[in-house]
């Protein structure tokens, strides 16, 4: 088995390794020399141009791309598309729009080359715990990549699934991440309402670590969060600044286009966005209307 990855980020790299242990003849490529030289082991050939990539791949070549969504990833295939030949894959694992899979697919099939997309969930600790890894392909394409989707899965039956049609992938990603926010929300407000609650003094790490156990909301995240509850100092040390990636964006886009009521998921990326500073100005308006009809104080900076 060999495939060729392009792109050697947190997740790329992990992946990289977690497919040379399993296995896999992996030939790595980034732009980035650091990079490179990050995933030498053995299984791993890295080499410094997709051109060299391309030459050591066996053909019928599988070529995987994680890479970050928008422009790179487009410039990307528009260069691979006439170094590609018809039989070979190509693979984006990155988080694209689902949008931009189905159109980018159409456009590398007219050359006579597969195209499939992959959402692929699994951060930091994907290396040692493994992927989930969710496909839009045709069933042969599927068929093709599934040896190593088993490689990056947890195993064989877990972790792993063909989502459906190219651009499912993707869409499975993306509301996998929307879930992910409203998860993650209502645990911190949970959280912030029992630190808030002065006069019970709540142990919160002790709580936390209860509920970790045969209670409804124990999860990976609840986990996390346990963890972190652990080192008070850490927490006090961290800005209240949350970023959001564009799948909580697209999913919202997606309650838009469909119609389907996604409240949850829409107000976790809202309050992302006031973390951000974002909705300062509309509480300066707030304050100042409070103040016109009411005289209420208004604290100045």
């Amino acid at each position: 088995m060999q495939i060729a990855l392009i792109g050697l980020g947190k997740m790329g790299a992990n992946m990289a390794r977690r497919w040379a242990r399993g296995g896999v003849n992996v030939v790595a490529f980034d732009r980035s020399v650091e990079a490179r030289d990050s995933v030498v082991e053995t299984n791993i050939t890295p080499v410094a141009s997709l051109t060299e990539a391309l030459a050591k791949a066996a053909t019928p070549r599988i070529v995987w791309m994680m890479l970050p969504s928008g422009e790179i990833t487009e410039s990307t295939i528009d260069t691979l598309i006439p170094m590609l030949s018809k039989g070979d894959l190509l693979v984006d694992g990155g988080n694209a729009n689902y949008k931009d899979s189905v159109r980018r697919a159409a456009k590398v099939n007219a050359a006579g080359i597969g195209y499939a997309d992959v959402g692929v969930s699994g951060g930091v600790w994907g290396l040692q715990n493994g992927y989930c890894v969710m496909t839009g392909a045709t069933p042969e394409s599927y068929a093709t990549l599934k040896p190593y989707l088993e490689v990056l899965a947890p195993s064989k039956t877990q972790g792993i699934v063909h989502a459906g049609a190219v651009g499912a992938g993707h869409y499975a990603k993306m509301i996998h991440n929307g879930i992910e926010y409203g998860m993650m929300q209502a645990l911190a407000e949970g959280f912030a309402l029992m630190e808030a609650k002065k006069d019970f003094a709540m142990p919160i790490a002790e709580i936390a670590e209860a509920w970790r156990d045969g209670s409804v909301v124990r999860s990976w995240l609840l986990d996390l969060t346990a963890a972190t509850l652990k080192k008070p100092d850490e927490i006090a040390a961290i800005a209240p600044y949350v970023a959001d990636s564009g799948e909580g964006r697209w999913a919202v886009e997606a309650m838009l286009d469909l119609g389907v009521p996604a409240p949850v998921t829409a107000l976790a990326l809202t309050t992302r966005f006031a973390t951000q500073g974002k909705g300062d100005y509309a509480a300066k308006l707030l304050a100042q209307m409070r103040a016109g009809f009411g005289g209420h104080a208004v604290k100045k900076q």
